[in-house]
């Protein structure tokens, strides 16, 4: 529940001038802002520029690591103002550098008149499975201190978890997803949330097929879209399916979809990733 809160806090940006919000960093030592917490909080940036619609869409590009010593500025360009969508270019600045750039629309609801959508695999309920802390804890092997310490967003694998494999596997993974405690009746709050979720395990899933050293690998993540489909709570279980259909070059791709408990498609996503071996 602390690492929601402080997650919340990292979400309420300062406004500093018209167009202008500043962004604080994790306070906890990390080599680089995680990549989730800027997408994140330049989706906040965005929305308190907006009066009207829900975010259902983003196009982003990591540019820079993001250096968690100072912190972002957020310059958001009002790109268009129309009856059914409004959209947003945010640009995020450190040491007078952009370090990512993010293109959000928002769309008035509007009424369904035709509708359909996939279908969720079928896999175990949440509450058959461990929490990721339960399943670290019962292996011997060290992992990265992000992943040991508390996470805002709690995460159980339904599949095996991918750092720990011993031969190739399928591309594919599936993670039960929920914030850690209960959020505000924020539509936007419940969106950054899960932006925030869905660059954590979009990489490792690229990995899947390969047996590699993780220490020599040199992973970030290049760019990440999302659509939003339907309204969803992100402090209720999600089912995040992910694949990725492509690796070459350095470079993989992955795709995920997230499910609320019933079966709706809430969300899909997109992204890019490096996977550069430097062994």
């Amino acid at each position: 529940m602390a690492a929601l809160d402080n997650l919340i806090k990292l979400l309420d940006l300062e406004q500093i001038e018209v167009n202008i919000f500043r962004g604080m960093n994790d306070p906890d030592k990390q080599d680089r802002v995680y990549g989730g917490q800027v997408a994140a909080q330049a989706m906040v940036a965005a929305g308190r520029t907006v009066s009207q619609g829900r975010i259902h869409s983003i196009h982003s590009y990591f540019l820079l690591p993001g250096d968690p010593s100072v912190p972002i500025l957020y310059e958001v360009d009002r790109i268009r103002d129309g009856h059914s969508f409004t959209t947003r270019r945010v640009v995020a600045i450190q040491h007078g550098k952009a370090i990512f750039n993010l293109q959000a629309s928002f769309h008035a609801d509007e009424p369904t008149i035709i509708e359909h959508h996939m279908h969720m695999p079928d896999v175990p309920p949440p509450e058959e499975l461990k929490s990721l802390h339960e399943r670290l804890a019962s292996t011997n092997i060290q992992v990265s201190d992000w992943l040991s310490r508390p996470l805002p967003v709690e995460h159980r694998h339904v599949t095996p978890l991918p750092w720990f494999k011993t031969e190739p596997r399928d591309a594919v993974q599936y993670v039960w997803i929920k914030a850690d405690g209960n959020l505000p009746e924020d539509d936007l709050m419940h969106s950054c949330i899960i932006a925030y979720a869905s660059d954590l395990s979009l990489i490792s899933t690229m990995l899947l097929p390969h047996l590699v050293d993780w220490s020599k690998m040199m992973l970030a993540s290049i760019d990440h879209c999302m659509w939003f489909h339907r309204p969803f709570k992100a402090d209720d279980w999600l089912l995040y399916s992910m694949d990725s259909p492509n690796e070459y070059g350095s470079r993989g791709l992955a795709r995920g979809s997230i499910f609320t408990r019933n079966g709706d498609l809430v969300v899909s996503v997109t992204q890019e990733g490096l996977t550069r071996h430097i062994g």
